[in-house]
């Protein structure tokens, strides 16, 4: 596992709406720590270090220290409030854990070598079912991607989490069945091309009788005169 990363935070003496507001004023995010049978820890943290943590991606499955008081507290982030406009984080729920903690944590998905798979090289694509797998493990186990080879694989292949190496100790939470991660699906392209094709050919045939049909109305008039 890779080092914790440590996040200073200061305690709120005051909470609701009202505190909320004033601790966004300084640039600061109220949070709350719960969880481990402990009373709940009413936060602030600063809002640069916290956009910038969730920029990088994976936020939801990367364990932090709270620094607060002088002491450590080990945590994995639950759930963020963003503002409705300007997408800056207005809250965060992180909850406690302990090295036995057994948690529920979306992984992302990882694919590698496409470019050793027959399928994608000959024009099929690959259809993501699920970018994320939830999984079950303790918090010292929590994989940074699930990783699935694409190599050798054909036109019509279907990838299952059977297919994916988990480590020991990490299990999807879905365990009634073997679900589809992914697809490598016949192109289409040619397809479409072919209807427009056939679209054209109906309207150059459509314009043709046009023409036809006004060049015999036009022989008639001069039948006529």
């Amino acid at each position: 596992m890779s080092d914790i990363t440590v996040l200073a935070a200061a305690a709120r003496e005051r909470v609701g709406k009202g505190s909320a507001r004033e601790a966004r004023r300084q640039n600061k995010i109220p949070a709350v720590i719960y969880g481990d049978k402990k009373a709940p820890a009413s936060i602030t943290i600063e809002q640069k270090v916290l956009v910038r943590h969730l920029q990088t991606g994976g936020f939801f499955n990367t364990l932090f220290d709270i620094e607060l008081d002088g002491k450590l507290n080990r945590v994995l982030p639950r759930d963020v409030q963003l503002h409705p406009v300007t997408d800056i984080p207005e809250h965060v729920d992180f909850l406690r854990v302990t090295s036995t903690t057994r948690i529920s944590v979306e992984v992302p998905v990882e694919f590698l070598n496409e470019d050793e798979s027959p399928g994608l090289k000959t024009g099929g694509v690959l259809n993501v079912v699920r970018y994320n797998v939830e999984v079950s493990c303790t918090p010292d186990l929590i994989p940074t991607s699930l990783v699935l080879d694409l190599a050798g694989t054909e036109i019509g292949d279907s990838l299952h989490i059977s297919a994916v190496n988990l480590p020991e100790g990490v299990t999807p939470t879905i365990t009634d069945r073997d679900f589809t991660i992914a697809t490598i699906a016949a192109p289409t392209v040619v397809k479409e091309e072919e209807t427009v094709s056939d679209e054209e050919a109906d309207t150059e045939v459509t314009e043709g009788e046009s023409v036809s049909a006004e060049g015999e109305e036009e022989a008639e008039e001069g039948d006529d005169n």
